[in-house]
This record gives C-alpha cells, sequence and structure tokens, in this order.
C-alpha cells in the first residue's frame, strides 16, 4: 500500500508542480505535459508521412541502402535531408512522451479498476516501439547502424532459443544478403502497422480520445522539430564495415542506451532488468488494489432516453437499449457497463431530470451514483443556505481530486466537494441563486487535469451555454465566478471568492426557496 500511496499522493504533487512551472509561460493549452497522448500521435503521423517519402526513394537491397540515403541527405537536404531529420527526431519525440505518459499515469494512479484496460494494453508499446525505433538504424547501414545490429544480435543470442548465434549473420559482407535487408525492412516498416493498430486497442475504452493536441501547439512542435532539423541534419556515419569495429560514434542516446548499457553488464543482466520492468508494470493493477466505487445506477422510471450521458460519459461506460417501460418504438434506456464505469457522476450532470426546481419531495433523476445522490446534494444546498446568517452567501461547489474546497469554510461560504464537478447539473447554480445565495464559485481540477478527462471541461462548456443541459441565459453571470486549480491552489478560490464579496446585494433578488 506504501506504494500506492507514494504514486497517487507525493507522485501526484510533484508532477502537477512541473505541469504548473509550464503552465505560467505556456498556458493550459499549450502545456505539453496536459497533452502527452495526443502529442504521441502527433509524432506518430509525423513519423508515418516523413516514413512513406523516405521509403520511396530507398534502395532496400544491401549494397544499395546506404548510398541512397546518404544522397538523399546531401543532395536533396531541403527535402529529403529535412525529412529524414524531422523522421529521426519525431522518433526521439514520440519515445519520450511515451514514456513520460507512462509515469504521470503511475504517478496519478491511473493504473487499476476501470482504467485497468488502458493500462495494459498500454505496457506492450514500450517494447514494439523500441523495436520499431531501432530497426529503423540497421536500414541505413552505416557504422552506426552496424554497432546497433550487431549489438542487438549479442543481446539476443543471450536467450537460448536459436539454434545458431545471430551474430554469424555479421561476420562479414557476403553474409550481409539482401534476405537480411528485407527482415530489417519487415521490422521498421512491417512493426509500425501492427503498432497503430495496438494504438487504436489502447484508446478503445476511452470516449472521445484526443488523437490530435490543440491546433497551437501541434504546429509549435512541428516547427520545432523543423528548425532542429535545420540547424543539427541527421547525416550517415560511414559505411558499414564488418571488417572493423565502429569506434567513434554519435549515438542516439534515446533510441539505443540499450546496447552501451549490455556492453557495460551482460545480455542477461539488460534481459532480467527488461523482464522485471515489464511483469512489474503488468502486475501493478493487481498488487495495488484500488477501492472501487459503486457504479452510477439508471431509473427506469426517470430515464426518457435523451442520449446526453451517451454523449458525455467519457469512458463509453453507457449505452442504449430498448426502455422496458416505455414499449413506443424508438424508446430507449441508458444501461451502464459496471466494468467500464468510473463512478465519475458526470453522466448525471448530463441528465435533463437532474434539475433542483422539480416539485417533488425526494428528487429522482433519471442516472445517479448511489454514494452520493444528487437528491443529498439539494437537501444540503438548501438547509445550509438557510443557516448562514450573513449578508453575504457565498457556495461553492468544488470537487475531491482539485483544489481542497473545505479549506475556504468560513462565516458565509458554504462549500461542497464532489467526486468529480461534472456531476454538478448547471441549474443547481441558479437553484443557489433564487435560494438565497449571493455567488456562486464553481471549481474542479486544472483545466486538461481533470481525473476523469472530460469532466472539467463539460463544466466549463454547460455554464457557458455551448453544452446541454446548459445554464440558463437569465442567470446573472455577475454573481457567478469558476476558477480551476489544482490541490496546492487553494489562494486562488479565495481570490476568486473576495472577488464574489465585492459584488453588492441584488435589490431584486428573488426570495429563497421554500
Amino acid at each position: 500500500m506504501t506504494a500506492a500511496v507514494v504514486s497517487d499522493g507525493y507522485g501526484r504533487r510533484t508532477f502537477q508542480r512541473l505541469e504548473h512551472w509550464f503552465d505560467r509561460p505556456l498556458g493550459a493549452d499549450l502545456n505539453p505535459l496536459r497533452h502527452l497522448g495526443s502529442l504521441g500521435f502527433l509524432f506518430f503521423w509525423l513519423i508515418a508521412a516523413s516514413g512513406i517519402y523516405l521509403y520511396a526513394v530507398l534502395d532496400t537491397s544491401a549494397t544499395g541502402a546506404y548510398p541512397s540515403i546518404d544522397q538523399l541527405s546531401r543532395e536533396q537536404w531541403y527535402l529529403g535531408g529535412v525529412l529524414r531529420s524531422l523522421h529521426r527526431y519525431a522518433c526521439d519525440g514520440f519515445i519520450l512522451v511515451m514514456v513520460a505518459h507512462l509515469l504521470r499515469e503511475w504517478m496519478f494512479g491511473r493504473y487499476g479498476g476501470f482504467r485497468r484496460y488502458s493500462w495494459l494494453t498500454g505496457v506492450p508499446l514500450l517494447p514494439f516501439v523500441f523495436a520499431c525505433a531501432i530497426g529503423g538504424f540497421w536500414l541505413n547501414w552505416d557504422a552506426l547502424g552496424q554497432f546497433s545490429a550487431q549489438a542487438t544480435a549479442e543481446w539476443l543470442d543471450g536467450l537460448p532459443v536459436f539454434a545458431s548465434p545471430l551474430t554469424r549473420n555479421f561476420l562479414s559482407a557476403a553474409t550481409v544478403s539482401d534476405r537480411l535487408f528485407s527482415l530489417f525492412v519487415f521490422i521498421h516498416l512491417g512493426l509500425p502497422l501492427l503498432l497503430l493498430f495496438a494504438l487504436w486497442f489502447h484508446i478503445q475504452r476511452i470516449s472521445l480520445a484526443e488523437v490530435f493536441p490543440p491546433r497551437a501547439l501541434a504546429w509549435g512542435t512541428v516547427a520545432t522539430l523543423l528548425v532542429l532539423s535545420l540547424l543539427k541534419p541527421v547525416l550517415s556515419h560511414a559505411p558499414a564495415d564488418l571488417a572493423m569495429a565502429p569506434t567513434q560514434l554519435a549515438l542516439d542516446w534515446i533510441v539505443l542506451f540499450v546496447h552501451p548499457l549490455m556492453y557495460l553488464t551482460s545480455a542477461g543482466f539488460v534481459w532480467g532488468l527488461v523482464a522485471a520492468l515489464l511483469l512489474l508494470l503488468t502486475l501493478l493493477p493487481w498488487l495495488l488494489r484500488q477501492a472501487r466505487a459503486p457504479v452510477a445506477v439508471v431509473a427506469p422510471d426517470y430515464c426518457n432516453g435523451c442520449r446526453r450521458c451517451l454523449a458525455d460519459c467519457p469512458y463509453a461506460a453507457i449505452t442504449m437499449a430498448p426502455h422496458p417501460l416505455r414499449h413506443q418504438a424508438g424508446r430507449e434506456i441508458a444501461v451502464v457497463d459496471a466494468d467500464l464505469c468510473a463512478a465519475c457522476g458526470i453522466c448525471v450532470g448530463s441528465c435533463p431530470s437532474s434539475t433542483p426546481f422539480r416539485s417533488i419531495a425526494e428528487l429522482t433523476t433519471g442516472i445517479d451514483l448511489p454514494q452520493s445522490p444528487i437528491s443529498e446534494l439539494r437537501r444540503q444546498l438548501h438547509s445550509g443556505l438557510a443557516a448562514l446568517q450573513t449578508p453575504h452567501k457565498l457556495v461553492v461547489f468544488g470537487c475531491d481530486h482539485g483544489a481542497d474546497v473545505q479549506a475556504l469554510r468560513a462565516p458565509g461560504v458554504l462549500a461542497f466537494s464532489m467526486v468529480c464537478t461534472g456531476v454538478l447539473p448547471p441549474s443547481f447554480v441558479e437553484y443557489a441563486l433564487r435560494d438565497g445565495a449571493t455567488g456562486v464559485l464553481v471549481t474542479g481540477c486544472h483545466a486538461g487535469s481533470c481525473e476523469f478527462r472530460l469532466g472539467q471541461l463539460w463544466t466549463a462548456e454547460r455554464l457557458q451555454g455551448l453544452r446541454e443541459p446548459h445554464l440558463r441565459a437569465s442567470v446573472p453571470r455577475e454573481c457567478i465566478a469558476t476558477t480551476w486549480a489544482d490541490r496546492g491552489e487553494e489562494v486562488l478560490l479565495a481570490q476568486a471568492l473576495d472577488t464574489l464579496r465585492q459584488q453588492p446585494t441584488r435589490p431584486d433578488e428573488p426570495a429563497p426557496l421554500r
């Protein structure tokens, strides 16, 4: 349990501080640490696009590979040379963001429960990506490609599975045949096709997966790679010569670090290290068990099949089926898949039945969380406002994973912390104002850091009138504030409350609801 606490406590705070540091100059939309997954896809598309051109001009024979690539870089530097450099740097970028993405998910404790599928389908991508990347150096067949191919053969020979040593393929120039190069081509071109399928599999249980970063971040990333390609172009080493061992190499440490590590230790040690790491990552969801909250429950009598919960669910946990109580053609009911449900409550905030203005004693909505029903929020809000005896009555709606709203408790302040701000139906903001509140602050995880991916975004769009159900235009916006902040940024919420306190009480304020 100690490791679980570290990954979900200290590790989370450490990574969040790093994100906030990047937020200052770049903002959340341009912060690469908040878009690691989509940046990985961008690098993959760049690798694929540049690789198609490079393959079109590549001579895949043992004797023709080196001159075709070398001439491309020197005689057509303005296109082929730039694309070759872009290809290499995009590969390095892909590996860096992949490792950073893995560390971020581990530090945030996002590997078990409903996230187990994404975690387990992501682990095999690690060796897959490195195999594709290392194989690319062999196709060039310069001194660096020779070193990598021979080192890989020695490493594979450390496994007792081959009848004859693979290093025999590199004893002399005569043993490096076109047939061997066909294997190199398959490794570097065939495996990426399988990698694309694996990436698709990895995001299957994520609704509206971000496979392309924000436009400004994407163009900035591409521009950075192009500038790097022009300032420091990738050039070939001397042609491979099996009669002598390469001595001075410009090693790509991001991709080829495994070779020096093997020579520093042994093939067996590196195999053991890789196996232990992959085994640990694979078993992590079971070794560190996380408590599972009850999943969302659908009330057939109140579900009208509007499909809003289906559209808003971040993890594709909701499907539609024929309604069991309403037999008209086309009438549907939401169905929750317990294995996929995150118990985030975003579906509750999307349900049109989740309105506190309904004139029933016990508020029942079409879909709800049994551990924290929306009726309890209405009851606590109504009784809490009635108990406040100050001129300014401020209500704060926050989430358990963002800034600590309970730290804001003070005379005249009523704070509610939900599993996710996405639980909040927009009508509750209006309800609070009509029930005596003079100001309402809605907060949650920082933009791009929502614990449940889309809760912060959907809440912001609902309050702005961009997504159903939306806050009505008649609600006075000067009485509402939204501040997105992570744990440790409570000062931002205090500043927002101070601003709300400056607002004069409304003379035409409706009488509190009774």
